[in-house]
């Protein structure tokens, strides 16, 4: 039912839409309302409508294209967790408001309203964890670049799924038979700190670095998978510094953290890539740990193969983060930061005319 909403100005009437959703099963509608509706709080904030869950009913007001898209934004998440039946995150909302969005303007709107559950973002599937989707266009075109190319470059700011999605890639890659093993490494620097000698063997020393790899692999692995994996060599760990001389054949291999890679060593690990290997590359060029002066071999490297055939590039933006609201805020304000400082360095003193 429509209706007229507050004036915005003086004499000006702005039309509002009340639409109504009733879902078949209530335990289903409980998942996709949330715990303690959470999800209907985090959608009323991101497209500005008002909406009430009472049971398995749903009542949402607003603009005629907020509410719309908040209704279609719900009825994908109830064929997601009717096809799941597993509870959604604050991530899986806002991807579904954002393949929503992309929905809209790919497919004509007759399209858009028989099938509002359509597919639009790619997704990887792997045993333990089923189909994980993109959640924003910049996830969907790395997934598509990591299916079609085999060199692929990510670069981002954290929280953006750049590794998480690679290893999940590399996974499926492995429980489908396309390759026979995952390589995984990442240059042993310091992040502004000195660790000094690490105790143990060589996996014993690189692991406290592989970390966030290791936590990737357990979510798409079962623990046993991953154990058994190492055990046998299926999955390595291989330290940058190890991989001269080396060709890498019938493998994923995963170079993370990349900015921190002098050019020598990048050069050096390009050069490995073997026949039917895929090879990933990742990092966030705003936080290279090298000391000053020195070059990351990311930065150079993109630049360098920039338009080489075979070679896919992808840059996530602060607005593609996905580990939580206040990380994407926190990136946003360090970047902004950032260019202002920039600007300060150009011209210290904007106001004032340089001498003649």
């Amino acid at each position: 039912m429509r209706g007229r909403g507050p004036a915005a100005r003086t004499g000006e009437i702005v039309e509002s839409l009340e639409a109504s959703l009733t879902f078949d099963d209530n335990r289903l509608a409980s998942l996709v309302f949330g715990q303690y509706d959470q999800n209907v709080a985090h959608i009323e904030r991101r497209l500005d409508v008002v909406a009430t869950a009472l049971g398995n009913h749903l009542v949402i007001k607003g603009s005629p294209e907020a509410a719309e898209k908040a209704r279609k934004v719900f009825e994908r998440l109830y064929a997601r967790v009717r096809a799941s039946g597993t509870a959604l995150t604050l991530g899986d909302v806002d991807g579904a408001i954002q393949e929503t969005t992309q929905q809209g303007t790919l497919f004509p709107a007759a399209e858009v309203s028989a099938e509002p559950d359509r597919p639009v973002f790619d997704q990887i599937a792997t045993r333990r964890r089923g189909a994980v989707r993109a959640r924003n266009p910049a996830q969907d075109a790395y997934i598509k670049l990591l299916r079609t190319r085999e060199l692929v470059f990510a670069e981002g700011p954290a929280g953006t799924g750049k590794t998480w999605l690679a290893v999940g890639h590399a996974v499926s890659l492995l429980e489908q038979g396309h390759v026979e093993r995952i390589i995984l490494s990442r240059p042993a620097v310091e992040a502004g700190e000195r660790l000094g000698f690490l105790p143990g063997d060589m996996r014993d020393k690189v692991d406290p670095y592989l970390r966030p790899i290791y936590d990737a692999l357990y979510d798409f692995m079962e623990a046993r998978h991953v154990d058994r994996g190492l055990q046998t060599g299926i999955i390595e760990i291989a330290p940058l510094a190890f991989m001269r001389g080396r060709t890498l054949t019938n493998a994923v291999v995963l170079l993370d953290e990349a900015q921190n890679t002098t050019s020598m060593q990048m050069k050096m690990f390009l050069t490995r890539l073997g026949e039917n290997s895929r090879m990933i590359i990742t990092g966030d060029p705003s936080q290279v740990d090298l000391p000053p002066g020195q070059r990351s071999g990311l930065v150079e490297a993109v630049n360098i193969l920039d338009g080489v055939e075979g070679i896919g590039r992808v840059t996530f933006r602060d607005v593609d983060v996905v580990r939580h609201d206040l990380v994407r805020r926190i990136v946003t304000a360090y970047e902004s930061a950032a260019h202002g400082e920039h600007d300060s360095d150009r011209n210290p003193n904007p106001r004032r005319r340089p001498s003649a």
